[in-house]
């Protein structure tokens, strides 16, 4: 009987004994689909080989209270800075999201952040193992640098523990709260997406979305989901009815009849906002690894038209390059825009 390397656990209603999944269970893509996905005639948007951005972001140490501090180091992976803590997501430094150094989505613009800039990390989220949310090089230095708490979904602190011994990540279940502080704590919420880091592996470790809890309101993280019907949100809104801050993909969506299993496109994330009831969004997801088809400047534009067809003012749901830095406050209590009917 085939084991899982990663998790041995009870079953559930999202593990049967050697794998996770999402409920509704839906058909997976296969080698077939991949093959015709790769070797199809398809027009594949070219990239440039290089993109500008703004210049490197120097955080403070510390911000106190209400007042978040967000920066944008690119890709899925951002910097949170509120109620005295310095909470890493999804960190990926390396240059090549990939398995081996050589080859594989190589970055387009540096880390928004240089390392030696970042300021004393106390915790560290990281969504799903594949290599472009899981850095592995990057979460071993910053351990010995910070010693900061490590949360992951189950099994991914296997994978953890197995690239370096000296880390010490928890791992929590869909629906465990786990405390960064005494006045912050982090959810983990299900997400429709799926977990590999090799060929035989494939759901063998559980993924999850963060709802980050404090005082003046909750930020929330979606590394990677695709939309489906939606539920999932409507579900984390009845949760988590205080929304101030939803960092959202919208990107890596081309071609759709293969990616929408996967990823959200810019008009789904919309609805992800809007299921929510978030006052405000940071896209994420785009630009800075070439995953997918679609071209590079595509994501925002459509997220822009998105966002008119909706009724929802741009600058509150924004889509800006690595390095870039937004200030919110968690205390506002207002939601400045309305659904279209």
């Amino acid at each position: 009987m085939r084991k899982n390397p990663y998790y041995r656990g009870p079953r559930s209603d999202h593990f049967d004994g050697l794998r996770f999944f999402n409920t509704p269970v839906e058909r997976e893509n296969g080698l077939a689909d991949v093959l015709r996905w790769r070797f199809e005639e398809r027009y594949r948007a070219p990239w440039p080989a290089r993109i500008d951005r703004p210049p490197p972001d120097r955080p403070p140490e510390r911000v106190a209270g209400a007042s978040l501090r967000l920066s944008y180091i690119g890709h899925a992976s951002f910097l949170l800075q509120c109620f005295g803590l310095n909470i890493l997501v999804d960190p990926v430094w390396s240059e090549r999201a990939s398995p081996v150094a050589f080859a594989g989505p190589k970055r387009l613009s540096p880390a928004g952040v240089a390392f030696e800039d970042l300021p004393p990390i106390d915790a560290v989220l990281v969504t799903h193992n594949h290599y472009d949310h899981m850095d592995l090089s990057f979460l071993s230095r910053i351990a010995r640098e910070c010693a900061p708490k490590i949360i992951v979904p189950l099994g991914n602190d296997a994978i953890l523990r197995a690239a370096d011994g000296s880390l010490r990540p928890e791992a929590r279940d869909w629906g465990e709260t786990v405390a960064l502080s005494s006045e912050v704590a982090v959810r983990l919420d299900p997400a429709y997406h799926w977990s590999a880091r090799g060929m035989f592996d494939r759901r063998m470790a559980l993924w999850a979305s963060f709802a980050i809890g404090t005082p003046a309101g909750t930020i929330y993280f979606i590394g990677d989901t695709a939309y489906r019907d939606g539920a999932i949100f409507r579900e984390a809104a009845m949760k988590s009815p205080d929304i101030a801050l939803a960092l959202l993909p919208i990107g890596a969506y081309d071609p759709s009849w293969f990616m929408r299993r996967h990823h959200v496109c810019p008009e789904e994330a919309v609805r992800i906002f809007q299921d929510l009831g978030a006052r405000s969004a940071f896209a994420h997801h785009w630009g800075v690894f070439r995953l997918t088809d679609e071209k590079r400047e595509e994501p925002p534009k459509r997220l822009a038209l998105a966002l008119e067809r909706a009724a929802i003012p741009h600058e509150l749901f924004v889509a800006l390059p690595p390095g870039s830095v937004r200030r919110y406050d968690l205390a506002a209590n207002e939601r400045f825009w309305e659904a279209a009917p």
